[in-house]
C-alpha cells in the first residue's frame, strides 16, 4: 500500500473520528510542550522541526515533545488531554467538537484550501464539474467527500450524483487504470508527487464551484490546556510561527533539516523540496500580506455553516444538529 493511499486514508478516518475514547492524561510540568503528528513526518510539519532544531522552542521557555505518528488522531490525542497540541483539519476539528470533543484551534498551518478534484488530462469528456455526474469516483465515502463532490457538480449545473468505488489501490493507479474517473488528492504532496512523476492530469478547486475555502490543516489544543497554560501557550505558537517563517525564508536548509531530522521516513530530497517550493508560491504558509499562523475567523464560520447545512455536524449521541454551532470558542488568536 503506497503512502499517498495511506495518507488519504488516515485524513478521512480523523474526519470520522468522532467518538473520543479514553485515554490516560499526561502528567504536567513547568516547561514542556507536547505536540502530536497527524500523519508521518512531511513538509506541513516543517515548521515544528524547524523551531525545535533551531533552538526557537527552547529560546520561548519551552521543552517540546514531537509525538510520534500512531493510529490514534492527533485530536483525539489532543481532546482527551494526551497531547498539549496536535496538527488537525478544520473538518475533522469542527466535527469531533460537535459532538463534544475539548478543541481549539490556535494555529493555521496552511492559509487556504491544499486539497482539488482530480482525473486524467487526457478524459476529454470532462471539462467541468457537471461532467463528472454518473462517472465513479475512488474515495473512501465518507459524508464529507460525499457532499463536497455534490455540491461542486451542482453548482456546476449537474445533478450531483455519481458511484463511488472505494480504492484497494493508489489513487493515480485506479486513475490509470480505468477503474476510477475521478479522484481527491492534497495539491502539495500528492499534486507535486504526480507533477515529479509525469503523471498528467487536470484538476478542479473547490472554491472555484461554491466550496468555502478553509485552513486545510492547523495545530490544535484545548481549552483545558489553553486556559491552564496561557503564556506557554502563546510561546509555543511565537516559535512556531518562527519555524514556519525560517522554512518560507530559507527553503534549501529547512528541507535538509527536516530530512535531517526524520532521516528514516523522509529520503525523497526532491519531493520534499518542491513540496514545499509549492507551499510557499501558493501562498499556504504565508499569505500574499504576509500572515503565517493566522486563523481567518470568517472562514472558519463559512466551512461550519457548509458542513452543518450538509447534515455533517452532529451531537455526542450522533442526531444531526439541528442549530448552527456558535463556534466562536473553536479557534483563539494567539
Amino acid at each position: 500500500m503506497t503512502r499517498m493511499m495511506l495518507t488519504r486514508r488516515a485524513s478521512l478516518a480523523a474526519l470520522a473520528a468522532i467518538a473520543i475514547p479514553a485515554l490516560p492524561v499526561r502528567a504536567q510540568d513547568g516547561k514542556k510542550v507536547s505536540v502530536a503528528l497527524d500523519w508521518t513526518p512531511n513538509t506541513n510539519h516543517i515548521g515544528l522541526f524547524i523551531a525545535r532544531d533551531k533552538g526557537f522552542y527552547r529560546e520561548a521557555g519551552i521543552d517540546l515533545e514531537i509525538l510520534p505518528y500512531t493510529d490514534t488522531s492527533a485530536s483525539t490525542l489532543v481532546a482527551n488531554h494526551v497531547a498539549d497540541f496536535g496538527i488537525m483539519g478544520s473538518i475533522g476539528l469542527l466535527t469531533q467538537a460537535s459532538a463534544g470533543a475539548d478543541l481549539v484551534a490556535a494555529y493555521a498551518v496552511v492559509q487556504t484550501e491544499t486539497g482539488r478534484v482530480v482525473f486524467k488530462d487526457d478524459r476529454k469528456d470532462i471539462q467541468r464539474p457537471k461532467d463528472l455526474d454518473g462517472k465513479t469516483y475512488g474515495g473512501f465515502g465518507s459524508a464529507w467527500e460525499n457532499a463536497l463532490l455534490s455540491s461542486i457538480i451542482r453548482n456546476d449545473g449537474g445533478e450531483g450524483k455519481f458511484e463511488t468505488v472505494t480504492l484497494g489501490t493508489s489513487a493515480y493507479q485506479a486513475l490509470d487504470s480505468g477503474a476510477v474517473d475521478f479522484t481527491l488528492e492534497v495539491y502539495t504532496w500528492e499534486g507535486v508527487k504526480a507533477e515529479l512523476d509525469g503523471v498528467k492530469q487536470r484538476a478542479f478547486r473547490y472554491a472555484d464551484f461554491g466550496v468555502p475555502d478553509e485552513h486545510t490543516t492547523l495545530i490544535g489544543s484545548s481549552s483545558a490546556f489553553l486556559s491552564k497554560n496561557p503564556e506557554k501557550a502563546r510561546a509555543f505558537v511565537s516559535a512556531t510561527r518562527k519555524g514556519y517563517d525560517f522554512a518560507v525564508d530559507h527553503p534549501d536548509e529547512a528541507t535538509d533539516m527536516l530530512i535531517s531530522a526524520n532521516s528514516d521516513a523522509l529520503t525523497d530530497r526532491k519531493l520534499i523540496r518542491a513540496s514545499l517550493q509549492a507551499l510557499i508560491d501558493g501562498h499556504y504558509f504565508r499569505s500574499p500580506a504576509g500572515d503565517a499562523g493566522k486563523i481567518d475567523a470568517k472562514k472558519m464560520t463559512a466551512i461550519a455553516d457548509y458542513l452543518f447545512d450538509a447534515k455533517i455536524l452532529k451531537d455526542g449521541s450522533g442526531a444531526v444538529l439541528q442549530k448552527k454551532p456558535d463556534i466562536s470558542a473553536r479557534f483563539v488568536d494567539l
